[in-house]
């Protein structure tokens, strides 16, 4: 959208007319609005609450010093320097263009009081704290105020003007907004389904509740002359111990058999000792553990209706068979809430 800023140039006036000028041009060059003095309506408002006024309505502000300090008011401060200070209390961009030789401007345009070259000295070492730029010729300062005043637009940018009939409608402003509100309650939603548990699942058993599960362990023969045999046994688990070992495997999914094998690999680390006991008494040793595959079933079906995982729908080779699961991002939550390492 084509962008009009409205610029504030503040300077004293009848010293400054030609210089003026120059920066008057070089600002519509930029397509940009200036607002100055010499451009004031005439209004029932007292001069200064109408130029805060006009202040407040530009996008950047202008000051020009040269060799005079300007009328002063009641307090001896200028009307130039009590523009500024108000431009600077409105945290509007600020660029200041100081005369470079201060002692060749002319006699005519220079400050004959002392008090008052004291003032201007004052008012240009408090205006050089901020951005500056010297200038010694009027054509010199119009040049300055372009390449100046593109370099702040770019640094510090501001709304601007556009013209009415490249607003939008009243009718499109409303579906916008009522697009913006949709998309902060899906953002809503996202956040909600990261960290809430889903509607329903507090009557599903999980986190610290047991579960007894069966598991199958093939018991090989100490030698030839004992054959191997088939056991069964039990095993007590949260389902937050399952889900801290299964779920990182799920981070980048992973195939269905990858889970069963990790449950496998957990039931030999809790029940090898005592299994291992239990055979010897018949000249035997565990071999294998393997869940229960109803059991195996269970599981798969419990974190997927706590919403802890879902089968993944990622695309795959027609000849990939094999089935996949992945985290929700409720899933994903309660893994690091197990698995994170806490101060």
């Amino acid at each position: 959208m084509n962008k009009k800023f409205q610029v504030f140039v503040s300077s004293t006036y009848r010293d400054l007319t030609e210089e003026r000028q120059e920066v008057m041009q070089a600002l519509l060059e930029l397509d940009c609005i200036p607002v100055g003095m010499e451009l004031f309506p005439a209004a029932d408002d007292d001069q200064w609450t109408l130029i805060k006024r006009l202040i407040d309505d530009c996008d950047y502000y202008i000051l020009i010093i040269g060799g005079r300090y300007g009328s002063v008011n009641e307090n001896g401060i200028s009307y130039t320097q009590m523009e500024y200070e108000y431009a600077l209390s409105q945290d509007i961009p600020i660029i200041s263009f100081l005369h470079k030789k201060p002692s060749d401007i002319s006699v005519s345009k220079s400050e004959e009081k002392p008090e008052l070259k004291e003032k201007l000295e004052e008012f240009r070492t408090l205006s050089e704290k901020k951005l500056c730029k010297y200038w010694e010729s009027p054509m010199e300062l119009g040049s300055q105020v372009s390449r100046s005043l593109v370099k702040l637009i770019k640094d510090k940018p501001r709304p601007g003007w556009v013209k009415a009939d490249l607003l939008p409608s009243e009718e499109l402003t409303r579906e916008l907004l009522d697009l913006k509100n949709e998309n902060e309650s899906l953002k809503a939603q996202l956040i909600s389904a990261q960290t809430l548990a889903p509607t329903g699942t507090e009557e599903f058993s999980s986190g610290d509740d047991v579960y007894n599960f069966k598991f199958n362990i093939v018991g090989r023969g100490e030698s030839w002359e004992v054959d191997s045999m088939n056991y069964v046994g039990t095993v007590e688990l949260t389902w937050d111990k399952i889900f801290s070992e299964i779920s990182p495997l799920l981070i980048d999914e992973t195939t269905e058999d990858n889970l069963r094998m990790k449950i496998n690999s957990l039931i030999k680390s809790l029940k090898y000792e005592s299994v291992a006991k239990q055979l010897k008494k018949d000249k035997r040793y565990p071999d294998s553990f393997s869940i229960n595959d109803s059991d195996f079933q269970t599981i798969k079906i419990q974190f997927r209706a706590l919403n802890y995982m879902t089968e993944s729908l990622k695309k795959r080779s027609i000849h990939d068979k094999k089935k996949y699961w992945t985290l929700t991002p409720y899933g994903d939550n309660i893994m690091t809430r197990l698995r994170a390492i806490k101060k």
